[in-house]
């Protein structure tokens, strides 16, 4: 049965082959398409309107992007007819985990500017302001722990090195990396990112911490300060 057929009848109503939940039960997760994916989300359509209908609304707002959708605010998501606050919050915990997934070594090798920027991207490549991490490990370069020290603006945040340090004595940590998001996409570094890697570089010598590397996310590529040199 073609469900473009029964489009206008609630899911419960449809045939047990044509049900994203039925199908997902027979065929697997990943037989259903985004907007099935996004109907079990949602639930239940509204009078005239199925799930599904709804889901492909909300996909066509986004440009048909999941990524899109993950990278938005509740309210942009609510003002999709038929997704309500409930059914936004459920949508971005449902993205949220996907994310959380990817994530699965507790205690990875983060040796390398790429694999730091692997670990990273999925925390940082949906925000829409700076955002400055410091990630913490062992001699080993096996990760310890991850703080995020700041947030700010579009362009910038502000960085106390004082906490960084002290984190790094608090956690017993002999090599330390930092990371920030630029939600420009830009990956060059700007003066500030310069002046700051140098003061976190003289701190961490003060300390006897290996100042590994300053890594700088964009969706899609990075730019690493001990790649380049600079460090």
């Amino acid at each position: 049965m073609n469900t473009s057929s029964v489009s206008n009848l609630s899911i419960k109503n449809w045939s047990k082959d044509d049900q994203p939940i039925q199908r997902m039960q027979s065929l697997g997760t990943q037989s259903l398409s985004d907007a099935e994916l996004l109907a079990v989300l949602i639930g239940s359509g509204t009078k005239g309107r199925s799930a599904v209908e709804i889901a492909r609304d909300l996909l066509a707002k986004f440009n048909n992007s999941l990524n899109a959708i993950g990278k938005a605010r509740l309210d942009e998501i609510t003002s999709v007819e038929g997704i309500g606050l409930t059914t936004a919050c459920r949508i971005s915990a449902a993205i949220e985990i996907g994310k959380r997934r990817t994530k699965t070594d507790e205690t990875p090798d983060l040796g390398t500017a790429v694999r730091i920027y692997n670990f990273m991207l999925p925390i940082m490549k949906d925000l829409d302001t700076e955002e400055f991490h410091i990630i913490l490990m062992n001699q080993n370069f096996h990760f310890i722990k991850r703080l995020r020290i700041s947030k700010g603006g579009i362009s910038e945040t502000a960085v106390d090195i004082r906490i960084i340090i002290r984190e790094a004595v608090l956690n017993n940590a002999t090599i330390l990396a930092c990371c920030h998001n630029h939600p420009s996409g830009s990956l060059r570094p700007s003066r500030a990112d310069e002046e700051l890697t140098r003061s976190i570089k003289n701190a961490c010598q003060l300390m006897r911490i290996h100042f590994m590397d300053h890594v700088i996310v964009t969706d899609g590529a990075y730019y690493s300060f001990h790649e380049e040199g600079k460090i």
